[in-house]
C-alpha cells in the first residue's frame, strides 16, 4: 500500500533546475527591457520569489502592471522552448516508483502547462496525472488550495492521502490551509541556508535528496 496515494509535487527546483539556468536568467533580461538601470541578484530573486512569490515580487520591487506579467509570462515560454533544466538526479525514481504503485503524480507549479508537460515527457517518459500552473488565473494558483481541493474532487481522495513536495513558502500556506501535509524539497536549495531553515521549521518533513524521499514513500 502507498504512503500517500497522490504524490504533489512542485515542478521548478523541486523536479528540476530551473532557476540558475532558466528563470532567473530570463528575469534579469526582462528588467533591461521593461525597466532599465534595475538589477537583481540570484539571492534576491529567490528571496522575493519565497517570501511574496513572483507576480507580487514583479508587482512591489519594480512596479511592473498587469500587462507586462502578461507579456514577460509569454516571452518566458518562447524561452523556455529552447533552454530545457535537467532533472534532479533521484527524481525519476519517485516518479516512476510512484506510478509503478498505483499512484498519482499531480504537478502544482508556478510554471505553464506547456514546459511541464515537455519535461516530463523528455526526462521520463509519462504525462502528470493533472497539472495545476501558471496557465490557471492568479487567484487559483498557489498558495490558493483550488489545485488541491480539485485533486481531492475528482479522485476521491482525503487530505491525508496527500503529499506535497515543494521547496517554496506558497506551498506551506497552500496545504496548510487544505489539510494537507508537506514535504520541503530542501535538494533544491542547498545553496539558501537561511530560507532552508524557515521551511524546514514549516513543513512537516524534511528531505536533503530525492533519494532520501524515495525510502520515506516506499518502505
Amino acid at each position: 500500500m502507498l504512503k500517500y496515494p497522490c504524490l504533489v509535487l512542485d515542478h521548478d527546483d523541486t523536479v528540476v533546475q530551473s532557476e540558475k539556468c532558466v528563470n532567473f536568467p530570463y528575469f534579469e533580461y526582462i528588467l533591461t527591457q521593461f525597466r532599465p538601470g534595475s538589477h537583481i541578484t540570484l539571492p534576491e530573486y529567490t528571496e522575493g520569489c519565497f517570501r511574496l512569490g513572483f507576480a507580487d515580487m514583479c508587482r512591489e520591487w519594480y512596479g511592473f502592471t498587469d500587462q507586462e506579467l502578461a507579456d514577460e509570462f509569454e516571452g518566458w515560454k518562447v524561452y523556455i522552448r529552447d533552454h530545457i533544466p535537467a532533472p534532479y538526479p533521484g527524481i525519476q525514481q519517485v516518479i516512476q516508483r510512484q506510478k509503478e504503485l498505483g499512484g498519482k503524480i499531480c504537478v502544482v507549479s508556478h510554471s505553464c502547462e506547456e514546459n511541464i508537460t515537455r519535461d516530463y515527457q523528455t526526462h521520463f517518459g509519462i504525462l502528470p496525472d493533472e497539472i495545476f500552473g501558471w496557465d490557471l488565473p492568479e487567484a487559483l494558483r498557489k498558495p490558493s488550495t483550488y489545485p488541491l481541493e480539485q485533486i481531492m474532487k475528482k479522485y476521491g481522495f482525503r487530505p491525508e492521502e496527500l503529499l506535497v513536495v515543494d521547496d517554496m513558502k506558497p506551498a506551506c500556506q497552500m496545504a496548510r490551509n487544505a489539510g494537507v501535509s508537506i514535504a520541503f524539497a530542501a535538494w533544491g536549495r542547498k545553496d539558501c541556508p537561511d530560507l532552508s531553515r524557515e521551511m524546514t521549521e514549516l513543513c512537516d518533513f524534511s528531505f536533503d535528496s530525492p533519494q532520501e524521499l524515495e525510502a520515506f514513500l516506499f518502505v
